[in-house]
């Protein structure tokens, strides 16, 4: 008999089940749920990692800290680093600021112009002009 390297409870195995089951769900917390369920049935690291398609340090990785917090390894946990500093409701008023009808004397906007005026009407505390042209980039919008 093959060694469980997940212990699961009954309600923990009917919605990790119901989990993968569902139609829409995220990839990651897809992958996650199938491999602790391939755990708790006993299939080795290696197995589950190939099966899912994740080294086996991850799969390892996962075990752990399902011992450690349950369920909560199917979510994501927060990522390091500077978090954004303008919304995504501020980047659709720049865009719509971008596409909007150039200011008099100009036939266009410029970036710093752009960015100014955002300020100017509160739509975000502060853009700089290379942070206008990021966001005008992502959305595949130009400011003419």
């Amino acid at each position: 008999m093959q060694k469980s390297h997940v212990t699961l409870t009954s309600a923990q195995e009917a919605h990790l089940t119901e989990l993968t089951t569902r139609g829409t769900v995220a990839v990651k917390a897809y992958r996650r749920a199938t491999a602790l369920l391939a755990l708790h049935a006993g299939q080795s690291y290696c197995a589950v990692a190939r099966q899912v398609g994740v080294k086996y340090s991850t799969v390892s990785g996962w075990a752990q800290r399902f011992a450690a917090e349950g369920l909560a390894v199917l979510a994501d946990q927060p990522r390091s680093g500077r978090p954004l500093q303008i919304t995504g409701d501020e980047r659709a008023k720049l865009t719509a600021l971008a596409c909007s009808k150039a200011p008099d004397g100009r036939s266009q906007w410029s970036l710093r112009l752009l960015a100014g005026k955002a300020v100017e009407l509160g739509y975000c505390r502060q853009v700089s002009a290379a942070s206008a042209h990021a966001i005008l980039k992502k959305t595949r919008s130009s400011p003419s």
